[in-house]
């Protein structure tokens, strides 16, 4: 849901620049990028689900990027809104997954998370359909809090978002340093024994 305005903030034509909302939209397309890929690799969509997503997608950015050019704000309080719609949807499924008896507790309850999510989220090996589900469904609540935040600020106000960027830059960098020592470690180790 947050494609068009990220497209938007990353050309100099929208009323914020790339500095100050672009980053997190951006990330955000990402972020729902990644949702639509995992859910495509659990659940074959057919040639009609594929067409109507790209018919969508082909129809309706122009629209939504002219709106997000002349009201940047309205654009983000839409999306928002829509966010939050996303959000009342992941609870009811989750909801009716974990609930035993019910057709989704029966049919997914067993399912194991794709390979994709657990690159992705870095969930553990035997993480199930259900963990995947719960970060959508935190992504998406992310997701509308900051839009709702973008609508509800200045267009020369700063990205409250930068700080939270950086940390996780730097926790996701230790993160890769501790898994590239563990890697060199269990390597070195092997070698060692042989």
């Amino acid at each position: 849901a947050s494609w068009p305005p990220a497209c938007a903030t990353s050309t100099p034509c929208g009323r914020w620049s790339a500095t100050t909302a672009g980053f997190t939209l951006l990330e955000e397309a990402e972020n729902e990028r990644m949702h639509l890929l995992t859910c495509l690799s659990m659940f074959q969509a057919g040639p009609v689900t594929r067409l109507m997503c790209i018919g969508a997608q082909f129809s309706m950015t122009p629209f939504l990027m002219m709106i997000y050019v002349v009201n940047p704000k309205a654009m983000h309080r839409f999306v928002g809104y829509l966010e939050q719609t996303a959000c009342e949807t992941y609870h009811n499924v989750i909801s009716h997954l974990e609930t035993p008896g019910t057709r989704l507790h029966a049919e997914w309850s067993g399912l194991p998370a794709p390979e994709i999510a657990k690159g992705y989220w870095k969930l553990p090996d035997d993480a199930t359909w259900l963990d995947t589900l719960r970060c959508i469904y935190a992504d998406e609540s992310h997701h509308r809090d900051v839009n709702h935040t973008f609508a509800s600020m200045a267009s020369d106000d700063p990205n409250p978002f930068v700080h939270m960027h950086k940390e996780d830059a730097a926790r996701a960098w230790k993160l890769e340093q501790a898994q590239r020592l563990l890697r060199e470690h269990r390597h070195g180790s092997s070698a060692s024994s042989t």
